[in-house]
């Protein structure tokens, strides 16, 4: 069942998504060559912490296996959900950040690929078309329009340029809990309901350098691509409200 908010409601939600955006452009820079994931899941836990709020993915999941850190660091080959640990950031990795923040009960989720260091063109061409896919993807969106204008968005867009596009994930509701329906796909397949006001939505595709063929790692998280060619992700948290598309995270596509 899709829960619309009220006006009060998705403002709750855009503070809880500005302090998230907030975060992320103070982490970002530390996302450098040598830099153990561990040390940036540990400040960012800490920053969420001094702001007042709560990380949102920290123990989310079942009870026997648990998410164990405050930010999805996701390296190359891996497309989400990558558990932070000692590995280094080595000159050349293309490093996906995606986090969430509870603030009062009302939750935000963005996400986006960093280069460390120089990265070669083709991954470069990549993340670049990986965030265009996330921005062709909200302008499909209308009120009175159907969710599945956006799934067709960022299908063309990534085919265009021959990539893979994720299928076993996609985008969610949110803003009262971390998941929620509708699904977003970035494939058009499945329920195509009407866009209303009141809808809020984290859009974000994940679009692999190879095919979209995907598999669990052991560790119950980490989802790895098939072929272990690299994959980017994009996402925004955005609202449907006053018959218009706000997109209430902060654009972050200079780091791109």
């Amino acid at each position: 069942m899709i829960r619309l908010k009220t006006e009060k409601q998705i403002e709750g939600i855009h503070k809880s998504c500005k302090m998230l955006s907030a975060m992320f452009r103070e982490v970002i820079p530390l996302v450098k060559p040598g830099i153990q994931t561990i040390d940036i899941d540990r400040w960012v836990h800490n920053w969420i912490k001094r702001a007042g709020g709560k990380p949102a993915f920290l123990g989310y999941g079942s009870s026997k296996n648990p998410f164990p850190a405050s930010i999805c660091i996701s390296i190359n080959e891996e497309v989400i959900h990558g558990i932070p640990s000692k590995r280094k950031i080595r000159e050349g990795d293309l490093v996906g950040l995606d986090c969430g923040i509870d603030l009062g009960g009302f939750i935000s989720d963005q996400a986006l690929s960093i280069e460390a260091g120089r990265v070669s063109a083709e991954v470069h061409k990549l993340n670049v078309t990986t965030m265009e896919c996330l921005y062709k993807g909200i302008s499909a969106l209308c009120r009175g329009g159907r969710l599945l204008m956006l799934s067709r968005a960022v299908e063309a867009h990534a085919k265009s340029r021959g990539y893979g596009i994720v299928r076993d994930y996609c985008g969610h509701g949110v803003g009262f809990s971390l998941h929620e329906d509708p699904r977003v796909p970035n494939y058009p397949q499945g329920p195509n309901p009407r866009l209303n006001n009141g809808m809020v939505l984290a859009v974000e595709p994940m679009i692999n350098l190879g095919k979209g063929d995907i598999e669990l790692d052991d560790d119950g998280w980490t989802v790895l691509t098939k072929d272990r060619q690299i994959s980017a992700h994009w996402e925004h948290t955005v609202a449907i409200i006053h018959d218009r598309v706000e997109i209430l995270t902060e654009r972050l596509e200079e780091f791109c």
